[in-house]
């Protein structure tokens, strides 16, 4: 990956996203499916100059959806959980 920002495309924020970031400061993000963890560490550390410890990825492929008698579906999507080191944290507000 060239661009860093081309990287990471979105802050998920739900339930678990906000007791992961409390609890474990870990945060949510949704990246491009064919970023790896070490694109996606640097990415985050050169956007928020942060120091990421650790970086699980999950895959997520998209749903049927129908429209009376036309099926589609929606865009397969991959979401990475971002550990960042001890005493740091992402401003998300």
């Amino acid at each position: 990956m060239k661009d860093v920002y081309s990287v990471i495309k979105n802050i998920r924020l739900s339930e678990k996203a906000t007791v992961l970031t409390e609890t474990l400061n870990e945060y949510v993000f949704e990246v491009d499916p064919k970023a790896n963890k070490v694109s996606i560490a640097a990415a985050i550390s050169t956007i928020f100059g942060k120091k990421v410890t650790a970086v699980r990825t999950m895959n997520y492929f998209g749903k049927e959806r129908r429209r009376g008698r036309i099926a589609g579906r929606t865009n397969h999507w991959k979401k990475a959980i971002v550990r960042l080191a001890e005493g740091e944290k992402i401003d998300l507000v």
